[in-house]
């Protein structure tokens, strides 16, 4: 789907300049596996990814319908998604 030889990815900083990988590398290469079907892939390129999806489509939701208790909810949702970006970038460093 994506291999027309064409590579549209936006290099990252600090591993062109600094020379190693940043919290939010992957998240690129993991949202085009999501994309072409390959979801184990993708959670094994960047966990995070589909736990964001989720977060940013329950905010839409809760700004359309105003749940009770849906800042909670997100407030929840963002703390599982730092804490999921973070083990994984430390994982990634060991």
């Amino acid at each position: 789907m994506f291999s027309v030889g064409y590579n549209f990815d936006i290099p990252c900083f600090y591993k062109k300049y600094l020379g190693f990988e940043c919290p939010w590398c992957g998240f690129q290469r993991a949202l085009k596996l999501l994309i072409e079907g390959k979801i184990v892939d993708s959670i094994g390129m960047f966990p995070a990814l589909i736990p964001l999806i989720l977060m940013f489509a329950f905010l839409a939701l809760h700004l359309i319908f105003k749940f009770r208790h849906g800042n909670r909810i997100l407030v929840s949702l963002f703390v599982l998604n730092v804490v999921i970006i973070a083990v994984n970038y430390i994982l990634k460093l060991i």
